[in-house]
């Protein structure tokens, strides 16, 4: 396994939030994570950026869509309620793959 820098969309402090999770659970595999959120609203200039995992929904994503298609990564996974076609049609444009799956399920099962 290598590490796939994630960056976390929609990123929480509260424990109870699932990208709260994510986030642990991405460090506990051995992924190298960077948050944002409420609490850091801006997406760094990072060229290694892997996966982008989304955690807000589509009306919130609107402000971040040029900038992940800018950080190139290799895929987005849209969780639960980040559905997005729109946004996914305009990454596979971009040669990202776009996916519609839980990242918390995706660790559990070895497919992340």
């Amino acid at each position: 396994m290598f590490n796939k820098k994630t960056l976390i969309l929609g990123a929480s402090s509260n424990p109870n939030r699932y990208s709260y999770m994510a986030a642990n659970k991405l460090q506990n595999h051995g992924h190298s994570i960077v948050e944002v959120g409420r609490n850091n609203p801006e997406i760094p200039s990072e060229s290694d950026i892997h996966t982008v995992t989304m955690y807000l929904n589509k009306v919130h994503q609107k402000a971040y869509e040029n900038q992940v298609l800018a950080l190139k990564p290799q895929r987005v996974v849209f969780n639960p309620g980040a559905e997005n076609p729109e946004f996914a049609n305009e990454l596979e444009k971009n040669g990202i793959e776009a996916i519609n799956a839980c990242t918390l399920v995706m660790l559990s099962t070895n497919q992340y």
